[in-house]
């Protein structure tokens, strides 16, 4: 791979990653702590939105990046023909 190449390799996947942070960022901050009274006025099983999202709704939400992560940077490699 020529640098020219390689630079937008490294470009498109630091892109990637600054989006999927930005995704985790919102949930994790907006919907734990700044959005919380607001999604505190909705209930799923007795427990407030809110709530779950502080304890445990950015925990599941970076899980699932990880494997968003993992699909696009796959589409990524292959696209510059760096898969294996």
């Amino acid at each position: 791979m020529d640098a020219i190449k390689a630079q937008e390799y490294w470009k498109e996947n630091i892109s990637t990653i600054l989006k999927l942070l930005a995704v985790w960022f919102i949930v994790s901050l907006g919907c734990g702590v700044l959005f919380i009274n607001q999604l505190n006025m909705i209930e799923i099983s007795g427990v407030k939105l809110g709530f779950w999202f502080a304890q445990q709704g950015s925990i599941y939400i970076f899980v699932i990046l990880i494997f968003v992560y993992v699909s696009m940077m796959k589409k990524i490699d292959e696209k510059y023909n760096v898969d294996e």
